[in-house]
């Protein structure tokens, strides 16, 4: 069955303005479930999901099994390691394998560009990008969303900075996709070495000193210095980046307005931002983390073919 977002969600660049939002309206209902003693509903009864990681994760491949498990979805995990993968078979085998053990969905996360759309071309199961080298991480930017949305209401005319290593960050690419579709004013700040030479291609303003992202933003999105995928010196070193563009005390309280801070994890404290700004009071980073699950069930959701305006009837049990 073909659900309103369509087989797949390999990014948020396909999707419309109006999909995005129905993603997020159905993650309203789908959050109040996590809040109970007993978190978990049958919609999803009798679904099996596989989720193939080629890269290592903690927070998304956590949050994908507390969604599918809260959704009463069976649920296997692969990982390179100990699987036929570290033989050398190819990820097409490998799906159509697990296929041929009659699975509903794919969840994949993997460190080349494009692994997700390729897989989703070649196997009838609904694939769901986990992130796919530095293309795209739609769930991480449909939760940012959610995060935002929470925060401001509606976002058209709001100003998000995005600032850090944008070079490398799947996070990135979703959340200009997913902004600029509702609205919202995007910027990007960071060392002319992580900014992709065609930044200013999708339509963002760049910044190249973070005391003026600052002063223009409403909102700031932290990347991760991704340092496992520098191959030579972007920076000098991590404690200059830190003097030149750490998000801290000192500088938000120099902030013309109360600024959100976001960060999609992990953080590298002390270096893109400070401890006392991701545990203080304008860091919404663990509402992003309650908000991940929500939309991940959304997902899954509306790609089995659930209808937006069931979703409420799903969280109090009906399948």
């Amino acid at each position: 069955m073909i659900g309103p977002l369509g087989k797949d969600l390999l990014g948020l660049a396909p999707l419309s303005a109006e999909q995005i939002r129905l993603v997020l309206d159905t993650a309203v209902p789908f959050r109040e479930i996590s809040e109970r003693q007993i978190k978990k509903v049958p919609t999803l009864r009798g679904m099996t999901i596989v989720n193939l990681f080629f890269e290592a994760s903690t927070r998304t491949r956590i949050s994908f099994e507390f969604a599918e498990k809260r959704l009463s979805a069976d649920t296997v995990n692969v990982a390179v390691a100990g699987s036929s993968v570290s033989k050398g078979e190819t990820l097409v085998d490998t799906a159509r394998n697990l296929e041929a053990m009659k699975i509903d969905m794919v969840v994949i996360r993997h460190p080349a560009s494009g692994a997700a759309q390729f897989l989703a071309e070649r196997i009838e199961s609904n694939v769901i990008n986990a992130g796919d080298g530095t293309n795209e991480h739609p769930t991480q930017g449909l939760l940012d969303l959610l995060t935002l949305r929470d925060r401001f209401g509606d976002l058209t005319g709001r100003r998000i900075c995005i600032v850090g290593d944008v070079l490398h960050s799947r996070v990135a690419r979703s959340n200009i996709w997913g902004l600029t579709k509702l609205g919202a004013e995007v910027a990007v700040c960071g060392p002319r070495s992580l900014l992709p030479n065609a930044i200013g291609e999708m339509g963002v303003t760049v910044f190249d000193r973070v005391e003026a992202a600052i002063e223009w933003a409403d909102a700031l999105n932290v990347l991760r210095l991704q340092l496992e995928r520098m191959e030579a010196g972007y920076i000098p070193s991590l404690r200059e980046y830190n003097r030149v563009f750490g998000i801290t005390r000192a500088r938000l309280e120099r902030a013309p307005r109360d600024l959100c801070i976001l960060h999609p994890g992990p953080m590298n404290r002390g270096v893109e931002i400070d401890s006392d700004v991701a545990d203080g009071p304008h860091s919404v980073i663990l509402h992003q983390v309650t908000n991940g699950v929500a939309v991940r069930m959304a997902v899954l959701y509306l790609l089995a073919g659930g209808k937006p305006e069931l979703a409420e009837a799903a969280k109090k049990g009906a399948s």
